[in-house]
């Protein structure tokens, strides 16, 4: 530690025109105001301005394991995704040493997947906190506005039947194009007075609904639902919604759990089964459905900042439906690089909303509840 103007002295000064003339004037006068005003200037010279490092992380310097460990991706990965975004990540910028693409994305792979900003991780690229945050930021806003790149239903009869066959070839179960439920994912109380983005277990949250295929690729994701509102309320007022009724993929059907209305398109299971065909369907359901399930789980160990482990998204509903929106559309992009999501390591519990417990929706589509009937008679007597 420094503890005299002389030891001071002996480091290296800034160099640069009148450097080293600024830094003895700032020496002499008393000794009262020589020593923190010298003790400063030493602890810039060690430490510089929080970008020490901000150029010597290298990607190649690091090993593999090192990445997955602190970033959850490989190496060739990221560098995807910094040929992805990084023309949207080099803006022009007032800051005299721009944060470079590479780095802003391994910051936001940091958060996304541990949770919380970590300073060790914020040590490890050689960036504050606070540069953290809005490498987060800038990150997240660059994968939302290449959502519907990577996250989209297939419009082509071709990729439609070859949905219906896959997933007809996991349980037996006929026109199954996609399978749609809803995961709550916390966030901060927006404020006092607003209980829009309560739960029904006391919880802020958002309701985000959301379709995958059978690979757990994700077709459909909203994020910005109200925790307060269930499920079929948010089915009932998404965009999805509103494609099917208009017609959108007939002769096909999405899945969903009993917290849904059944409609002509999405098939529930029967409340009580009392013929064996009724019992064959409800199991080739449960067992279709649950890829969606497994999906969320997956999503949630992969990106730890929507498991609730490390406490609500710190953020307003707007900025976490967009952070909860990016990490959907990185769990794709690691589907089309053959990334297996399903042997993604759980570390630890989940911690998320406890799932609300709804009755039972009976169906007050009569035409619906007839296709119903109709499937279960012709695919499973």
């Amino acid at each position: 530690m420094l503890s005299s103007v002389a030891d001071c002295a002996r480091l290296p000064v800034f160099t640069g025109k009148n450097s080293g003339k600024i830094a003895v004037e700032k020496r002499v006068n008393t000794c009262t105001m020589a020593i923190p005003i010298t003790v400063l200037d030493c602890d810039l010279l060690l430490y510089g301005r929080g970008h020490r490092t901000l150029d010597r992380f290298k990607l190649d310097d690091v090993t593999d394991d090192y990445l997955m460990s602190m970033y959850g991706f490989p190496r060739q990965f990221i560098y995807y995704l910094v040929e992805l975004l990084g023309a949207s990540l080099s803006r022009p910028t007032q800051r005299s040493r721009a944060i470079s693409p590479e780095t802003q994305i391994l910051a936001a792979l940091g958060f996304y997947t541990s949770g919380s900003f970590q300073t060790r991780m914020g040590d490890a690229i050689g960036i504050s906190q606070a540069s953290m945050s809005r490498c987060v930021a800038n990150v997240t806003e660059a994968l939302v506005e290449r959502a519907s790149q990577f996250i989209r239903f297939p419009a082509d009869e071709a990729s439609i039947q070859a949905l219906k066959d896959e997933f007809y070839g996991l349980a037996a179960m006929p026109g199954v194009i996609g399978v749609v439920d809803c995961i709550h994912v916390a966030i901060k109380a927006p404020n006092a007075e607003d209980l829009s983005y309560v739960n029904r277990r006391g919880l802020h949250s958002l309701n985000c609904l959301m379709v995958c295929d059978i690979r757990g690729a994700l077709m459909t994701v909203e994020t910005n639902w109200p925790g307060s509102l269930q499920d079929y309320a948010v089915l009932q007022q998404s965009s999805l919604s509103s494609q099917f009724e208009a017609g959108m993929h007939k002769d096909s059907w999405l899945l969903g759990d009993s917290s849904f209305f059944l409609r002509t398109w999405l098939m529930t299971p029967l409340h009580i089964h009392e013929t064996p065909a009724e019992y064959r369907y409800n199991v080739a359901h449960s067992a279709t459905h649950s890829v969606i399930e497994k999906t969320f789980r997956t999503l949630c160990s992969r990106f730890r900042c929507l498991d609730g482990s490390k406490g609500a998204l710190q953020y307003s509903p707007e900025k976490s439906s967009h952070i909860i929106l990016a990490c959907c559309v990185l769990h794709n992009i690691s589907l089309e690089h053959g990334m297996d999501i399903w042997s993604s390591p759980m570390t630890g519990p989940m911690e998320q909303p406890p799932e609300e417990e709804y009755e039972h929706m009976e169906s007050l589509d009569l035409e619906a509840d007839r296709i119903r009937q109709e499937l279960i008679f012709t695919h499973f007597s």
